[in-house]
């Protein structure tokens, strides 16, 4: 029986230019030398927050060099994407949200440390993403109050859907009743093997025990 298919929902590659002022206030920090993170979400799915680094301003590309790292990733099974694709026909289209923040995460005396900076939606189409591979998006996007100024800061982010089939199996019962194992595709349930668990006890020390696992296909 063929795996059944997953879709993995990539966001990495992050990084943050923000520009100097030409004529910056003396009690006011830069917030490139204070973190920044974001606020990661697609719909229906839990929030994930990460750090974002910085780059100087005068940098125009993403650093090669630079290790490449995952800083969110969605896993979405055959139902979630029938489900968001359906949606995304009949109703708004489907959307990766992304909130910068500059400062620390977390909270003080009740109320988020962070400061927003800007917001960024990454649409997304996820139409096929079962069997090929699609980049929503990878480069730099403008964001913060400035954007039609061109002195905005900017965001870099890599974001990309991949096929990730995978084999489910299910228990046709309790583990301790030695059930027989099912493959589960869809609907379809395929019997592969069965389990059986059992005890015995090792010849060194009669208080310890050791769990036997053997499968029969």
């Amino acid at each position: 029986m063929d795996p059944c298919p997953f879709v993995r929902i990539s966001v990495g590659n992050l990084a943050l230019k923000i520009p100097v002022a030409s004529k910056p206030a003396r009690s006011v920090v830069h917030p490139s030398s204070s973190p920044c993170f974001c606020k990661i979400k697609l719909k229906n799915f839990p929030l994930q927050t990460a750090v974002i680094p910085h780059i100087p301003p005068d940098n125009t590309q993403f650093p090669e060099g630079q290790h490449q790292t995952l800083a969110a990733t969605f896993h979405l099974c055959k139902s979630d994407l029938d489900r968001l694709v359906t949606k995304s026909i009949f109703t708004n289209k489907l959307h990766l949200k992304i909130s910068i923040y500059t400062g620390r995460r977390g909270t003080t005396c009740g109320v988020n440390s962070g400061r927003l900076l800007g917001k960024v939606s990454v649409p997304l189409d996820l139409s096929g993403t079962e069997s090929r591979g699609v980049v929503f998006h990878n480069g730099w996007i403008s964001v913060g109050k400035d954007c039609d100024k061109g002195s905005s800061a900017q965001f870099h982010l890599n974001v990309k859907a991949e096929p990730d089939p995978r084999f489910v199996f299910q228990f046709d019962g309790e583990p301790e009743c030695s059930p027989q194992v099912f493959q589960i595709q869809g609907n379809i349930r395929q019997p592969v093997f069965t389990c059986k668990f059992s005890f015995r006890t090792t010849t060194g020390d009669r208080n310890q025990r050791s769990r036997l696992v053997s499968f029969k296909c």
